[in-house]
């Protein structure tokens, strides 16, 4: 895993997140309108809370979306958790020209889900798999 460098904004969004739901975030992007955390596995119920209210004050008190995504040392079961709830049918890592891309396979009917509006979903995935496996392309089947 590379060492993930934040910002003066992300830690302070990882601060606040961790004080609402006394879960510590290993990674925080702010995409636009949106952060996504990442937490450790096991994490995830704590961090959303019940019915969701724990991502309910966080989005309250910083005043965006708020995705929260579990870790997993292994990269096809992040890519899995990446995308969720979209079943993936299979993840597989092909290196091309000296660079590493991931590809995706869902099932035709949850592709346009799996790619998401504008490409976010795609965007998401391929800044996450870049920071945390050194992963540069990302294809969806």
């Amino acid at each position: 895993m590379a060492e993930i460098k934040l910002s003066t904004d992300e830690l302070r969004y990882m601060s606040v997140f961790e004080r609402i739901t006394g879960v510590t975030a290993k990674d925080c992007i702010v995409d636009g309108e949106r952060i996504i955390f990442v937490v450790s596995g096991g994490d995830m119920g704590l961090a959303i809370g019940r019915g969701g209210e724990n991502v309910e004050k966080v989005r309250n008190t910083i005043g965006k979306k708020v995705e929260v995504v579990e870790y997993s040392d292994d990269v096809e079961e992040f890519v899995k958790n990446l995308l969720r709830p979209i079943a993936v049918r299979n993840v597989r890592v092909g290196k091309s020209k000296g660079k590493q891309t991931i590809y995706i396979e869902v099932h035709s009917k949850d592709k346009g889900l799996a790619i998401g509006k504008g490409g976010r979903n795609i965007k998401k995935i391929k800044l996450l798999v870049q920071r945390h496996y050194g992963i540069d392309g990302v294809v969806i089947e």
